[in-house]
């Protein structure tokens, strides 16, 4: 058996990696475990508590840092770099999955119970959207250098929009998925448990965990398309890209359970996003002339999301002014 090649540095500075066939059987083992244990663990409906969602983060956060090892002892420092950075970008701009989630959740009266469910298979057809989404983008970016420009342009574009609270068109999508959904097969109001489908008047039907389900894939779509080009801007090498999207994306139930309620006690959590998003768009856009070294980009990102915990603690820290009585 031959034995992998180190990272090495690409004409385009990104590492071009000789990836053996076993690593990627590796990653599908890992992926394929996890989600195992998180369906076992979950197969009783129960409402996790903020402890459960805490440690469960943790403990996701963990494999992802984990596999980041893996990456670094397999192909080098440049790798691990590139992972590390994609991870950070993926999971910083998750969260706004999870707040949009929250909000979805809430209008269509998903019980929290029923709630892992819908995630978990949401997820997991996220994860196959993505893994197209990647491959499609690192094949054009091979082929036609020109379309960085266009990622570009259109990252820094959706960084500008976040500030101006991206959430309405969001809801707006979802809302034509479910119109979607009841245009193929009737949608009833009632639950039957955790089934995605009953009978309804005689009739097969969707119940609102199929309704919600589609909505929240509906989501991931408009979600994929800024959180992918993203993770381009800092890494070419689909392994790589997929690796990272994978880890950080299978931790977002966890996530939504610990930082769904907390949206206001991160109020500049939207303006990094929107800096991160605006950075690595320029990052693209000129990536064809002058290469950013991985390591600044890392710390760019990390700084911003730092600064944006750091001042958000501070103003809910900060009294507040109390208003004045009404005469």
């Amino acid at each position: 058996m031959s034995t992998p090649t180190l990272a090495s540095a690409s004409r385009e500075h990104f590492v071009d990696l000789d990836v053996p066939m076993w690593c990627w059987l590796v990653l599908a083992a890992a992926i394929v475990a996890m989600l195992a244990v998180d369906l076992f663990r979950h197969r009783d409906d129960h409402e996790p508590s903020p402890r459960e969602a805490l440690v469960e983060s943790a403990i996701w956060i963990g494999c992802g840092l984990g596999f980041s090892v893996f990456v670094a002892l397999q192909f080098g420092g440049a790798a691990f770099g590139e992972y590390i950075s994609g991870y950070l970008i993926e999971k910083s701009l998750s969260v706004d999955n999870v707040f949009v989630w929250s909000m979805l959740f809430t209008s269509m009266a998903i019980p929290l119970k029923y709630q892992h469910r819908v995630l978990f298979w949401g997820i997991f057809g996220a994860l196959a959207l993505r893994a197209a989404f990647v491959i499609l983008g690192s094949a054009l970016i091979a082929t036609f250098w020109w379309v960085l420009l266009i990622f570009g342009v259109f990252l820094i574009f959706t960084g500008v929009k976040i500030f101006r609270h991206r959430d309405a068109g969001e809801t707006e999508g979802a809302k034509h998925g479910l119109g979607l959904l009841r245009r193929l097969l009737p949608v009833t109001d009632q639950f039957d448990g955790h089934k995605f489908f009953t009978r309804h008047n005689a009739r097969r039907a969707a119940t609102p965990l199929l309704a919600s389900l589609v909505v929240i894939e509906v989501t991931d779509i408009i979600f994929a398309v800024d959180s992918v080009p993203a993770i381009l801007a800092v890494s070419h090498e689909s392994f790589l890209v997929l690796s990272s999207n994978a880890f950080a994306i299978l931790g977002l139930r966890a996530m939504y359970f610990l930082l769904a309620n907390a949206k206001e006690q991160f109020f500049y959590l939207s303006h990094a996003l929107a800096g991160i998003l605006i950075f690595v768009g320029a990052k693209m856009t000129v990536a064809h002339w002058v290469h950013v070294n991985t390591y600044l980009s890392l710390g760019v990102i990390v700084l911003m999301l730092a600064a944006a915990i750091v001042l958000s603690v501070r103003r809910n820290a900060a009294p507040r002014v109390a208003e004045d009585p009404p005469c």
